[in-house]
């Protein structure tokens, strides 16, 4: 399927979703929004796309939000119709049963570094950017910046951005927390496939259930977290995978996975 404003590409089990607005720096739109939605639905009910990646082009991730577009709001009604497009991206992203990989290079700025942390696992090239500016042109982030990006750096760093608008650098995002490893301009694509490669070759009930105990347990306290995972590890015993991972390490083999 085509479309103006991403390219989607499947391959080896892995699905890759590219930003593809080069005039606009990957501003994105309500047309941004729309096609990633759709994208998104298409993954979910394809069992042969078992990791994703996202990513935009060497120089920029994604420049915030089309202001071109937003600028045109003129009330809450209009703001609220933008935002639930946007939105349902975001959590589409962080509620996918499958992994999401943000493979990003130059700047990921506003709408932009609220996408990456709506996913799992970031890496960035040497050259990223990443801020949340939205204050200086007198709003807040709408797409969970204010939320998701406390929890993933720290209160106290995330309010510095937040409040001032300014930026911080590849080498930055890492020391807090932001990006899990920087590679040079040019390495981040093939990064994320050796990363999500990996993550294909595990069992696919496991990995499921991993992604959720931990996104569910960031939201509880650690009392019903630490039970909550109990559940879950109880409930794996009761799959094939678990039974053949673990009878394939006692017999030194490699494990026949059938994701059930």
């Amino acid at each position: 399927m085509a479309y103006n404003t991403i390219v989607y590409e499947k391959s080896e089990g892995i699905g890759t979703i590219t930003l593809n607005r080069p005039k606009s720096m990957n501003a994105l739109s309500s047309e941004v929004f729309r096609e990633m939605a759709e994208v998104l639905e298409l993954i979910s009910a394809d069992p042969d796309v078992r990791v994703v990646i996202l990513t935009g082009s060497e120089k920029f991730f994604a420049a915030g939000a089309d202001i071109t577009e937003i600028r045109n709001i003129s009330n809450a009604t209009e703001a609220h119709a933008f935002l639930k497009k946007a939105r349902a991206v975001f959590s589409g992203l962080e509620d996918s049963e499958k992994p999401v990989i943000a493979a990003v290079s130059g700047i990921a700025l506003g709408g932009g570094c609220e996408l990456i942390l709506a996913c799992d696992i970031r890496i960035c090239a040497d050259n990223a950017i990443f801020g949340q500016p939205e204050i200086k042109i007198g709003v807040i982030p709408g797409g969970g910046g204010t939320q998701r990006l406390p929890r993933t750096i720290g209160v106290t760093k995330a309010k510095e951005l937040l409040y001032t608008g300014d930026t911080m650098d590849a080498a930055e995002a890492l020391r807090v927390g932001l990006v899990s490893k920087v590679v040079p301009v040019g390495k981040v694509i093939e990064e994320a496939r050796a990363i999500a490669r990996k993550v294909a070759r595990q069992p696919g009930v496991a990995l499921r259930v991993t992604k959720d105990v931990v996104n569910t347990g960031l939201d509880l306290d650690i009392k019903s977290a630490l039970a909550y995972e109990a559940r879950c590890f109880e409930m794996l015993f009761d799959t094939e995978d678990q039974k053949e991972g673990m009878a394939a390490f006692v017999e030194k083999r490699k494990p026949n996975f059938k994701d059930r």
